[in-house]
């Protein structure tokens, strides 16, 4: 008995300390009719959440409204909403003039997703015909100039910035452009509503 108290002791330290970070964590992949368990903007909206080495897509798609189907389907049947976040987005340098975002978003798996790589190709000054074309697992835009294999494989936000732009800081990249991609999709819907 006297051995197993230390042992216990220590389980019950470790589940404490190595367990507490997995209770904060936003949850992954809910489905489109779950609860959003405190998600909100981009996460709902399925951003990418593959944090630093790229592995996997983990977005989280839990919630209900604009995560609940593709791009395409959100944009169409909320055009308020396509009008928003377009013209948020082309008045910030983001998408060109006369851009169709539902056209843009094609073959994303979520809003939150595309808008994420809209931003990340902004910054890193690397076509987003390169990102859409990783990401959807298509060939890239006809006279757009990518990599070798762009497009050969579906892959998550954070592979296609190893991809695309080998010295760039993924961790780094992927957690700005989901903020941002957030905080655009959540001011396109307050808009919407308006």
């Amino acid at each position: 008995m006297k051995r197993l108290i230390p042992i216990l002791t220590g389980a019950l330290v470790m589940l404490f300390l190595g367990g507490a970070p997995l209770f904060a964590q936003k949850p992954h992949g809910g489905g489109a009719g779950g609860g959003n368990s405190g998600a909100t903007g981009a996460a709902m909206h399925g951003a990418s959440g593959d944090h630093g080495n790229g592995a996997g897509n983990s977005a989280t798609t839990g919630g209900k409204g604009a995560a609940a189907g593709s791009p395409t389907t959100v944009l169409t049947k909320n055009t308020k909403l396509d009008t928003h976040l377009t013209s948020l987005l082309q008045s910030k340098g983001l998408l060109p003039t006369g851009t169709d975002l539902k056209d843009a978003c094609a073959g994303f798996k979520n809003l939150g997703q595309c808008v994420a790589a809209i931003h990340v190709s902004h910054h890193l000054k690397v076509p987003f015909a390169c990102f859409s074309a990783d990401m959807t697992g298509t060939a890239p835009a006809t006279g757009t100039t990518c990599p070798t294999g762009t497009g050969s494989s579906k892959m998550s936000l954070g592979k296609s910035i190893q991809a695309l732009s080998p010295n760039a800081n993924v961790k780094t990249e992927v957690k700005s452009a989901t903020e941002q991609a957030d905080a655009d999709i959540n001011e396109a819907e307050s808009s919407s509503k308006s």
